[in-house]
């Protein structure tokens, strides 16, 4: 996003609510999703579909849109009409065998059948995602980073490989953008973000902190910090919470795309960040 393009609409009183009301009703909206993988969450009604779905396509959501929806879209055709029910019913070798041929940029197939093995298994266990999500929230928690932690921590125990790159420790320090992306297509219900975790207040939710919003917030005075980690991502998430307290990220996919549209059109430009 070039300072320009935001300077054009933040003008010289920078954010403010109603700049960001009128971007949110220009950009927000579901004839823009694509290039997304959120594309692929939106084609899905039922809740434990919309969340294996969801968690696959935002773990592949790094490097380039148009790899990225050729592999989730290679992914779903392989798992079928039901994504839930093939999760629960497949054994961890059945899904390396039918994964094997797989490579997303970093990710190879024993990684993401063990990713959809672990899903699998959470769901088999709790019922599902949302379940094992909600069970760590706790009420003093302003945000949903402990009990995010809490759930990586479960799933990762289900799962027989190594898989940091798909699903990154909070702990560790990252900004977990593509964790966070998830919550926000799970918790969050509008135009754009499907919803289907009903239960879980969207004011905890944390910012998806890319490259792209982490300039975003530097030169719209959001933060100071230049490494883009999870306190980069918190700092971030406070600012927003100043101007909408009830929906801290309520304006994350149209300042992504004003970003997409002011550099030009570009369905090869990079999604980055763990």
């Amino acid at each position: 996003m070039t300072r320009s393009r935001l300077t054009s609409w933040c003008g010289a009183s920078g954010f403010c609510r109603e700049t960001l009301e009128a971007l949110y009703a220009t950009y927000n909206r579901r004839e823009l999703v694509h290039p997304d993988p959120l594309e692929f969450v939106l084609e899905y009604s039922h809740p434990l579909d919309r969340e294996v779905v969801g968690l696959v396509a935002a773990s592949l959501a790094y490097g380039r849109v148009r790899q990225i929806l050729k592999s989730v879209a290679q992914v779903l055709s392989l798992m079928g009409g039901v994504p839930s029910q093939f999760v629960r019913e497949h054994s961890h070798g059945e899904l390396q065998k039918a994964f094997k041929e797989f490579r997303h940029r970093f990710t190879g197939g024993g990684q993401l059948a063990g990713l959809l093995y672990g899903i699998g298994r959470v769901m088999a266990r709790d019922g599902s995602l949302e379940s094992c999500f909600r069970k760590h929230c706790r009420p003093e928690s302003d945000t949903f980073l402990p009990a995010l932690t809490a759930f990586v921590a479960e799933l990762r125990a289900e799962i027989p490989c190594a898989v940091d790159m798909l699903v990154p420790r909070p702990e560790k320090g990252s900004a977990c953008k593509r964790l966070n992306l998830f919550l926000r297509w799970m918790v969050r219900h509008d135009e754009v973000d499907p919803g289907g975790w009903h239960r879980l207040d969207p004011c905890r939710l944390i910012v998806p902190l890319d490259t792209h919003m982490h300039r975003l917030g530097l030169e719209a005075g959001l933060t100071c910090r230049r490494q883009g980690d999870m306190r980069t991502a918190l700092e971030v998430t406070r600012a927003f919470r100043a101007i909408a307290p009830d929906d801290p990220v309520r304006y994350d996919f149209a300042l992504t795309r004003l970003g997409i549209r002011g550099i030009k059109h570009d369905p090869d430009s990079a999604m980055s960040g763990s």
